[in-house]
């Protein structure tokens, strides 16, 4: 049976993460009414096997809505542990001595086996180990090949595996593991639209993944490491789409460096043209209570008002009690920012400056002519989707529509500020063009009679690269006689 869902009411995108609590086909339909525009599916969890039924749930919100669907496969990336213990588990003390080194017997109260030859290689004196997510700190006295020798800064207790993060140096290490090559061609064989790449210390982070994708996906990188923020505007230049992935920040930086990072993150990926993602504990406290911290509510808020694309929902959506009125509470915040008569002025705090290019300025154009004539949408032709992007990070204040015949691009879309993907057939001529967009824009309440609409396209047709047109027409309300509602 086919349902119709609306445009939705906000510009703001939600990505909600999947998982025991939100996998069957019917809570992924409830997720999308919600308020989902894209799904993530979490590599970390699980098998292959098991998201394959996942990624097939999705795809069939497409038969059932008549809208494209969004899938990000987020890969683990390398995890840092300590080996075990005897008995499982130590007790470490403020100021005492431990060492980390390669022996694989079992430690105690004064080492432990590091796992990790890389470290090993880069770490220095004085550099930082932070270990089960920063609770307890090590700070390194002494090193050889072979052993890290550190004194206890922060104690507690430390059981067998716990991860290990190492905040101040470089680890000679690829964002890639084997289970991450594996995950990554599992992910593009079936068909997913953008994937996440974790670990991401330096441009070069992106080049194995770039290759193995080889263009059947975009490809989002995940800031996450301290090493990254020294090299962001490289990374963001170099990726499809950027996460602020403000958890692992969280441990590995001072807590109160991370919201300037998010707005900094935010900025460089606005100017950069690339859709950028707030993500870690956005309604944490909605694992297990029905309603949010106002606190939380608030730092929703500010990821909307600083312009992200997208804001996304984890553990809140994939284990928690309470998925569906998670994406809804998220809806509802984003509904309530953008209907604030300073939401635009926030938005465009971040300077956007166009390149040099006629693409870049007809979309510039069209966000500032849709302002002026007051029009009811922004419709994008487009068959890579670059013009669309470009559209989006203007920020115009009314809808961005895009019609494109290519459902990479449509399904690409859903993290894209503002888009409302429609897979469609290509036009032929400027008249064609015109009537479509007009048809396109009534079906889908967009526009009304009498209402103003912008048309940004590419001529000659079906030629990617070509954006060149820009034009201004009036919906007289009658288009859609004759044809198949």
């Amino acid at each position: 049976m086919i349902k119709t869902i609306a445009p939705r009411a906000r510009k703001v995108r939600i990505l909600a993460t999947l998982g025991p609590a939100s996998s069957s086909p019917e809570m992924i339909a409830a997720l999308f009414e919600a308020g989902a525009d894209a799904f993530r599916v979490n590599m970390s969890h699980g098998d292959q096997q098991s998201k394959i039924a996942v990624i097939q749930a999705i795809r069939a919100l497409e038969k059932t809505y008549q809208r494209p669907t969004t899938i990000l496969a987020d890969l683990q990336g390398p995890k840092l542990r300590v080996g075990k213990f005897e008995g499982g588990k130590i007790e470490l003390i403020k100021g005492q001595t431990f060492t980390l080194d390669r022996d694989t017997t079992p430690g105690d109260t004064t080492r432990v086996e590091l796992p990790h030859r890389e470290i090993f290689e880069a770490i220095e004196p004085g550099a930082r180990l932070l270990l089960d997510d920063g609770k307890l700190v090590l700070r390194v006295t002494d090193h050889t090949d072979t052993t890290i020798v550190t004194e206890v800064v922060v104690g507690g207790a430390l059981s067998n595996s716990k991860g290990l993060n190492v905040p101040d140096v470089v680890l000679p290490m690829a964002a890639l593991t084997e289970k991450d090559r594996s995950d990554l061609a599992f992910a593009v064989d079936q068909g997913v639209d953008w994937i996440a790449l974790s670990f991401v210390q330096r441009p070069e982070d992106l080049a194995e993944a770039r290759k193995l994708i080889g263009g059947k996906a975009s490809l989002l990188a995940k800031i996450e490491k301290p090493q990254a923020i020294q090299r962001l505007e490289e990374i963001v230049e170099m990726c499809d789409g950027v996460m602020v992935a403000r958890g692992d920040l969280g441990v590995e930086m001072p807590p109160e460096s991370v919201p300037p990072l998010q707005k900094r993150i935010i900025e460089v990926s606005r100017r950069l043209g690339r859709p950028v993602v707030v993500a870690t504990q956005m309604l944490e406290s909605m694992i297990t209570s029905p309603s949010p911290t106002r606190a939380e509510v608030s730092d929703v808020a500010t990821a909307i008002y600083d312009g992200a694309d997208a804001i996304m929902l984890s553990a809140e959506s994939a284990a928690g009690a309470w998925p569906t009125e998670s994406v809804a509470m998220m809806n509802a915040i984003g509904e309530a920012v953008e209907k604030d008569p300073t939401h635009g002025d926030r938005i465009h705090f971040t300077v956007i400056r166009s390149d040099p290019t006629t693409a870049d300025a007809l979309a510039e154009a069209a966000k500032n002519i849709a302002q002026t004539v007051d029009a009811a949408a922004i419709i994008c032709f487009t068959a890579s989707g670059s013009t669309a992007r470009r559209v989006a990070r203007e920020r115009p204040g009314v809808p961005l529509m895009i019609l494109t015949p290519n459902p990479e691009t449509a399904r690409r879309a859903g993290l894209l500020w503002g888009a409302y993907a429609i897979l469609t057939k290509d036009v032929d001529s400027f008249e064609e063009m015109v009537a479509k967009a007009k048809r396109m824009a009534l079906r889908h309440n967009l526009a009304k009679a009498g209402d103003r609409i912008i048309l940004i396209a590419g001529v000659p047709f079906k030629t990617p690269g070509s954006t060149n047109v820009l034009h201004v027409v009036r919906v007289s309300g009658d288009e859609l006689k004759g044809y198949a509602s």
